[in-house]
């Protein structure tokens, strides 16, 4: 068998997203190929990695600034010798917008490592943090943990970088229980919406340079860089932030899929019943099984009886890492083309999590929020996935999330009857609020432009987002052709009579029958027409005015703000 498509060739390369490769800089090249390069940043040369290792380059030139002002070094110095800057974070997405895939090694592409220098925290005051875009969420959430503050929510994954977060407005699932009052400082939105001032590398007419210049939350611009997609660089932000709360989260595998997903007005546990109660879930639901794994967030000062007091996070070691009947079988589906063991996979994924969600005393936990929000770890099974935003009133999610399970269902059971298994991993379903900008408590804040949760002005009555994600082993076969069926139905069925699609920019999306990201149409119009034209129009004019050298960019994101 090839090594490099054995089971441990598989999960090493998979592996090697977590930490690209770093090579020292041969000073004869670095200044033939660099003339002239800031002599006190750190250069060298890299590979970079995505999530899944689908969007590669390797021998790029990279550097580690150690703080803004070497930040802004760097990128006057590629702004005169014709280079791109892309900031690099964990690397932890899946869509081209930090390079594309057919970036070459000797492309004009400077890599700016923020984790190695833009890690400052500290408290601007009660209720606010002053953050480099570099920090990890993981490190960010413990330093408020500290100081008796937290979100509401947050993304799944701590190695995040903050910036990489902000960029594509990172989200973690959460709408109030009925009842529930939002505490002072918190949002039930994307982190985006949390940013009380940033600053960021923008061009100076006047000085016909880069400058570092800090945008508060009520300027018009701000809008544009809250979720800029990697169109601009941003150094540091001050996020607004309340008290912290203790969460409990209870895990269950014994509801039905079709019961948990039932149509609206269907007796039973469904998945709005549980939004009622708790307002914070999020449905797994493994492929070709029928039992989805669903959790239960719910703000409990104190420990409940039942549940286990956690102190650290990431909780669920058996999704940590790899078990090895997963690894097995990823390993002959991948190698040996054997999709058709999807069901198994999936049934596999499901007996691990149940299973181990008893045998780790997981199943109900209780502890800072932290320790709750944060569950998955780089060593995890890496996958990928599209993903998408469905506004809508919170009247409306359980018909939103029934209307897609049952065409997922039935799509999944027409291509299984002609031998074809295009999903080996999970449907993954979070519900969130929209990035109300009144949250940060600041007269005349903007909302951001560009995020998926961005409130439309025409629609008041939409409040909520479900998310939506499909994943999958990468180069499953059939994987394109039917996610570009599950866009198109939730592009024809999300069309703005009760909800409306938006895409999730860091997932899969503008799918064509081989390829995501390619589909013209989606790229041209429908992704800018759920925006807006004018609010679309506006973030873009504004990020071409504060780069008008596309100095922060790449082709694809030259396409798409075109």
């Amino acid at each position: 068998m090839n090594d490099d498509f054995s089971r441990r060739g598989f999960l090493r390369a998979a592996a090697l997203a977590a930490a690209p490769t770093l090579l020292p800089a041969d000073p004869a090249v670095a200044a033939e190929e660099l003339p002239d390069f800031p002599t006190d940043v750190a250069l060298y040369r890299s590979a970079y990695r995505n999530w899944v290792g689908e969007i590669t380059a390797d021998g790029l030139w990279a550097c580690a600034p150690d703080g803004p002002e070497q930040v802004l070094d760097v990128v006057n110095w590629a702004w005169r010798h014709g280079r791109r800057v892309r900031a690099r974070g964990s690397s932890h997405g899946w869509s081209p917008l930090t390079i594309t895939p057919d970036t070459a090694s000797d492309a004009p592409v400077l890599l700016v490592d923020t984790a190695s220098g833009l890690t400052g925290l500290s408290q601007e005051s009660p209720t606010s943090v002053r953050a480099g875009t570099g920090v990890t969420l993981e490190a960010l959430l413990t330093y408020l943990e500290e100081r008796g503050l937290g979100v509401t929510a947050a993304p799944a994954p701590g190695n995040l970088t903050l910036g990489g977060a902000l960029a594509v407005d990172a989200h973690g699932t959460a709408v109030p229980a009925r009842g529930e009052e939002r505490p002072a400082g918190h949002t039930y939105g994307s982190l985006s919406n949390l940013v009380l001032s940033l600053t960021a590398v923008v061009w100076d007419e006047g000085g016909g340079a880069y400058v570092l210049r800090t945008y508060d939350r009520d300027e018009a611009d701000c809008a544009a860089l809250l979720t800029h997609l990697g169109r601009a660089l941003v150094t540091e932000v001050v996020l607004r932030v309340g008290a912290n709360s203790n969460l409990r989260c209870v895990s269950r595998t014994d509801i039905p899929a079709d019961e948990l997903f039932a149509a609206p007005g269907a007796e039973g546990r469904t998945l709005a019943g549980f939004l009622d109660r708790a307002g914070r879930v999020e449905a797994i639901w493994f492929a070709f099984t029928e039992f989805p794994w669903l959790k239960v967030w719910s703000v409990s000062p104190t420990r409940p009886l039942t549940s286990r007091h956690v102190r650290t996070p990431y909780n669920y070691p058996f999704s940590d890492s790899v078990p090895t009947p997963v690894a097995d079988l990823v390993g002959r589906m991948v190698s040996d083309g054997a999709w058709y063991l999807a069901p198994v996979l999936g049934n596999a994924q499901y007996d691990v999590a149940a299973l181990g969600l008893v045998a780790t005393l997981s199943a109900d936990i209780w502890g800072p929020s932290k320790n709750t929000l944060l569950y998955l770890r780089p060593t995890t099974l890496r996958i990928a996935t599209n993903g998408y935003s469905v506004l809508t009133g919170r009247d409306q999610v359980q018909r939103v999330v029934a209307e897609f399970t049952a065409f997922y269902r039935e799509r999944l059971s027409a291509y299984a009857d002609r031998g074809q298994f295009p999903v080996n991993g999970s449907v993954e379903i979070r519900v969130t609020g929209l990035d109300e900008p009144a949250d940060v408590g600041v007269e005349g804040a903007r909302p951001p432009l560009l995020s998926a949760l961005a409130p439309r002005g025409d629609r008041p009555e939409w409040d909520t987002a479900v998310w939506l994600n499909i994943l999958t082993l990468p180069g499953t076969p059939h994987a394109e052709a039917f996610l570009s069926q599950m866009e198109r139905f939730l592009l024809r069925t999300f069309d703005g009579e009760y909800a409306m699609t938006r895409v999730e920019w860091s997932k899969g999306w503008a799918y064509t029958r081989a390829a995501a990201w390619s589909d013209g149409e989606v790229l041209g119009a429908v992704v800018p027409g759920t925006f807006g034209e004018e609010a679309w129009g506006e973030a873009r004019a504004v990020l071409d005015r504060l780069d008008p050298h596309g100095v922060f960019g790449n082709a694809f994101l030259d396409r798409l703000l075109r």
